[in-house]
């Protein structure tokens, strides 16, 4: 995960989380302390299914415990625009196991 200064470069940015339980959260990184709890503002949840095209949930301001973190990564918004997410198909993220 991130360091405290790799987030600090990212307040501002659209980002990506995935979390321990398997869930995609996009939204603009407002903020974030010590504990890696972040802020998310304008997030959504995507959902994947094999069936169907992406779900986005929206979710508005959001905030995800440090300890439910995976991954935390920079999205790029300019080729995640060109995405058309209903026709994307793709499992399920399954959790994380310790």
């Amino acid at each position: 995960m991130a360091s405290g200064l790799g987030l600090e470069s990212l307040v501002d940015q659209t980002i990506s989380v995935i979390t321990n339980d398997g869930r995609n959260i996009v939204g603009v990184l407002r903020g974030f302390d010590q504990a890696t709890n972040l802020i998310l503002d304008e997030s959504h949840e995507r959902v994947y299914s094999t069936k169907e095209g992406v779900q986005q949930l929206v979710l508005g301001l959001y905030i995800i415990r440090g300890d439910n973190i995976s991954v935390v990564g920079e999205l790029d918004e300019d080729l995640d625009s060109n995405l058309d997410m209903s026709k994307l198909r793709a499992h399920p993220l399954k959790p994380v196991v310790h």
